[in-house]
């Protein structure tokens, strides 16, 4: 059983990755941000609360986000793990999982963070945009997301490190290139 979560900024390729390492390792991947994107398209009260802040590239308030995830992560599918994929994000949230996990005696294995300079960030995002039409991506949006990662997501990665859980990949180059980096590092990780 694998229980993690992968961090990394805004463009790193988290929900790619965290999708391989679903498949390849057997456990189920939950992106918050698909969650919010579902919700947003199907015009539900979170959705349309969720999306004044997707748009303004703020993050959705804990109080929204931390229910969504507890719901989440009570549901069958996770008995045999899971890769959190976009929370937690603040060290408030932090403190929510350990309790969530707590309540059923289990704690996170790894915690993987994907790097890259915002500089490539930025470029990987406006693509992305133009082929999706993602209205939340455009350079302006995409910087403060980026700064908002560095001023509090940092600090999330900063505690998990203190518990010896954190584990660095270069999120830079092909897409197999990196995932094999991916399944390396927590093969590593695992064994520690």
């Amino acid at each position: 059983m694998t229980r993690m979560l992968i961090i990394g900024p805004p463009g790193s390729g988290k929900g790619t990755q965290a999708e391989r390492i679903s498949e390849r390792l057997g456990v189920v991947a939950i992106s918050t941000g698909d969650i919010f994107r579902a919700n947003v398209k199907g015009e539900t009260p979170l959705g349309i609360e969720a999306k004044k802040y997707m748009d303004a590239g703020d993050f959705v308030p804990d109080s929204v986000t931390n229910k969504m995830v507890r719901d989440r992560l009570s549901e069958d599918d996770v008995e045999n793990g899971f890769l959190l994929d976009g929370y937690p994000r603040t060290t408030a949230q932090v403190e929510y999982l350990d309790e969530i996990l707590a309540k059923t005696e289990e704690k996170l294995d790894v915690v993987l963070q994907l790097t890259a300079d915002d500089e490539e960030l930025v470029a990987r995002l406006l693509g992305r945009a133009k082929e999706t039409g993602r209205s939340d991506d455009n350079e302006t949006v995409i910087r403060h997301r980026l700064d908002l990662y560095h001023e509090q997501t940092e600090a999330v990665v900063a505690k998990y490190a203190e518990r010896g859980i954190l584990t660095r990949v270069d999120g830079i180059g092909a897409i197999d290139e990196v995932t094999d980096r991916v399944l390396l590092a927590i093969e590593a990780a695992k064994a520690v």
